[in-house]
């Protein structure tokens, strides 16, 4: 169980060293690094598909396509909130200077060895490439342990599955038959239930102190007996849908976690929090989850709805979405600003909102699947460029200014 969370960082402070502000704190590099790759790599897969780019990857496009969102953009923006969120639980000092430059770097290094794995053989890829969420979960693990902090231990389970899956498909890159939509399963199952379990935490928290502020007279149902049964069930039915994907048990119990879902999140009274987009933003990428689970349920009965659907409404919808929305927030409240989003920021969120909207309207209208993509492809790209432009420069200087 994770502790309470809160927007005012806890851990000691450092005395200032000498190394670039870049490296001085976990969400400053691997922040940075997501919001380059969302968009590198999604135009990259695009040319890839329609054969205008040859990378002499061992991957096919769509594989390369799901490997690089999933194990490059998603694993460096969970190594980012991990490696700022350990010292707030454990009181310890953040990992810092050349530590953390070691860790980009091993990210760095799996996006080049992906790239190349034709050429340096698919075994040193995968080498290189799953020495990263490995790493990862041994620097988590040995926090968590120094400052006795078990109660946080099934993050390190977490990121040690998201490391089997990334594994997977590495199998599945040298001919091994079944394992790409096993991989794709596992990694979605793994990251919608940290979704799950930290944003059931943050989401009703943050919205509480904003709400209190303002004197509202009803606040969010704190996390209980019904949130553990809700995350019980939807861990319970994405398994069964990893082992047993076209089936009716799956599709039930994906149909039950769904309302589930859903019910979870009106109890944050989100509706309440539509002044301050940083905060309605949360509550916009949850949405996605009961979303995705529907569709997910919903495609094994009608036909019209395929899987393809729920697949984009749970990444670009639920974990793009809440990518941006903890990461604009953590770098506003790390870096001395106002917890507020301007302008700029709420653009950031309405495009990849659509983003989201047009992906998923891609897979439900076939006939207009081209211009759906397109609107996606480039609202998806418009949003992180814009989150680069407003937040780039906070996490490359040490200075605070002026919230976005």
């Amino acid at each position: 169980m994770l502790p309470p969370v809160t927007d005012n960082p806890r851990a000691p402070i450092r005395p200032a060293p000498a190394m670039p502000a870049l490296f001085s704190y976990g969400f400053r590099p691997f922040f940075l690094l997501a919001g380059i790759w969302a968009p590198l790599a999604l135009a990259l897969s695009v040319e890839m598909i329609n054969g205008r780019v040859h990378l002499p990857t061992a991957f096919d496009p769509l594989t390369w396509h799901h490997h690089e969102l999933l194990f490059g953009f998603v694993a460096a923006a969970i190594a980012g909130f991990l490696l700022t969120a350990i010292p707030n639980w454990t009181g310890r000092l953040p990992v810092a200077g050349w530590p953390l430059a070691g860790l980009a770097a091993l990210w760095l290094a799996g996006r080049a060895a992906i790239a190349t794995s034709a050429v340096i053989g698919w075994w040193p890829a995968a080498i290189i490439d799953l020495s990263f969420l490995a790493t990862l979960a041994a620097v988590t693990l040995r926090e968590l342990l120094a400052a006795n902090n078990r109660h946080n231990l099934p993050i390190v389970v977490a990121i040690t599955l998201l490391l089997l899956a990334n594994a997977l498909y590495h199998a599945a890159a040298n001919g091994i038959p079944g394992t790409t939509d096993l991989a794709l399963r596992a990694a979605v199952t793994i990251v919608i239930g940290l979704i799950g379990l930290i944003g059931g935490r943050i989401i009703p928290s943050f919205t509480r102190n904003w709400l209190a502020k303002h004197d509202a007279p009803r606040l969010p149902v704190a996390f209980g007996m019904y949130d553990k049964l809700t995350l019980a069930i939807t861990v319970f039915a994405l398994l069964t849908w990893i082992a047993a994907p076209d089936t009716t048990t799956a599709a039930g119990l994906i149909a039950i976690a769904a309302l589930f879902h859903l019910v979870r999140l009106a109890r944050w009274l989100g509706h309440a929090t539509t002044a301050e987009p940083l905060l309605l933003v949360l509550h916009v990428a949850y949405l996605w989850i009961p979303i995705g689970l529907g569709l997910l349920a919903a495609s094994h009965w009608l036909p019209a709805i395929p899987p393809t659907a729920a697949l984009h409404a749970m990444t670009v919808g639920a974990m793009a979405t809440m990518i941006l929305a903890v990461m604009t927030r953590a770098i506003l409240g790390h870096t001395g600003r106002d917890l507020h989003a301007g302008p700029a920021l709420t653009t950031v969120y309405i495009l990849i909102t659509v983003a989201a909207m047009a992906r998923v309207a891609a897979s439900l209208w076939p006939a207009l699947h081209t211009p759906f993509v397109t609107i996606a492809a480039t609202a998806w790209i418009a949003a992180f460029i814009a989150y680069l432009g407003v937040c780039g420069p906070m996490l490359v200087t040490r200075n605070a200014g002026a919230a976005a």
